[in-house]
């Protein structure tokens, strides 16, 4: 009869993996994809070299795993900004670019990694597919906007992709080389009434 591991090993797994991820995430926010070797990653997390292998295959694996909850929980946040935030449509457009941002630069690391640090064509392909969940979460809130008559007709894909590709690469440079204090403010102002503009808002009176 095959071993099956009891409910308490299981447990222990889970929580070592999860332990795993977190301390991976850490480690790839102090010193980006490439130097975030097995090792390094190992020694952070108290594990043995072997025990990250049993948990995840390949450095590729455990990469792909720390993007995709990276990603993931900050395409979770604009999601609920723009679906539930205060406002009509424009306004919640304005607090996601907003509040996106100024989560990027509360943690330069890792938006750094998951915006632009060169990493294994593994992590590449990732990033280009929570780039169409951003695109799709920006679409909807324009194409909100469009049906209240807040926004010019347009096609909300286009500009969803333009804002997509606009952002990140309005952040790349200050993530890389951050700006504090007022700069950072300035800079948030700024890609906020880019986007605006952008998707064709009126401007404020």
């Amino acid at each position: 009869m095959a071993y099956r591991k009891t409910p308490a090993e299981l447990d222990r797994l889970a929580a070592a993996r999860e332990h795993l991820v977190e301390r991976a995430t850490s480690v790839v926010a102090d010193v980006g994809w490439a130097n975030a070797s097995v090792t390094a990653v190992a020694a952070a997390a108290g594990m043995s070299v072997g025990s990250v292998y049993q948990h995840f295959p390949s450095k590729g694996a455990l990469a792909v795993e720390v993007f995709r909850r990276a990603s993931g929980r900050e395409v979770e946040v604009l999601g609920e900004v723009l679906r539930e935030g205060s406002g009509d449509p424009v306004e919640r457009l304005a607090l996601g670019v907003g509040v996106f941002a100024r989560r990027a630069m509360e943690s330069r690391g890792l938006a750094h990694a998951l915006l632009a640090a060169p990493a294994e064509s593994a992590v590449g392909e990732e990033r280009l597919l929570f780039r169409h969940r951003y695109r799709e979460v920006f679409a909807e809130v324009i194409r909100e906007g469009i049906a209240a008559g807040l926004l010019p007709d347009q096609d909300p894909d286009v500009t969803a992709a333009a804002l997509t590709g606009a952002i990140g690469e309005v952040l790349v440079d200050p993530l890389s080389a951050p700006a504090e204090g007022d700069a950072a403010d300035r800079l948030v102002t700024e890609l906020v009434a880019m986007s605006l503009r952008c998707a064709g808002a009126a401007p404020a009176p």
